[in-house]
């Protein structure tokens, strides 16, 4: 199954530039291959949200499975991102 995925980009260009490779890279293998299977799913005022981890970082992202989508809502670093992500 194919998904594809929007991202913010004000996000991405904020994050350090090693890192940015990484999180284009994680999408690029793990979402759009299996969305379900590579993140975990959130909790609390995040419900419905799921993540994956690079490194200290986190995508943040929902998955709309009847259309094949794949949204990311943010990414950034652990410490900071579930408080941006609401």
């Amino acid at each position: 199954m194919v998904y594809s995925k929007n991202f913010t980009e004000r996000d991405f260009l904020n994050l350090p530039k090693t890192i940015r490779s990484r999180i284009t890279k994680a999408i690029n293998e793990r979402l759009t291959t299996d969305p379900i299977k590579f993140g975990k799913p959130l909790r609390g005022r995040l419900k419905g949200y799921r993540r994956i981890r690079v490194s200290d970082y986190r995508i943040i992202y929902t998955v709309n499975i009847a259309k094949h989508k794949v949204f990311v809502a943010t990414a950034g670093h652990r410490d900071t991102i579930y408080e941006k992500a609401t």
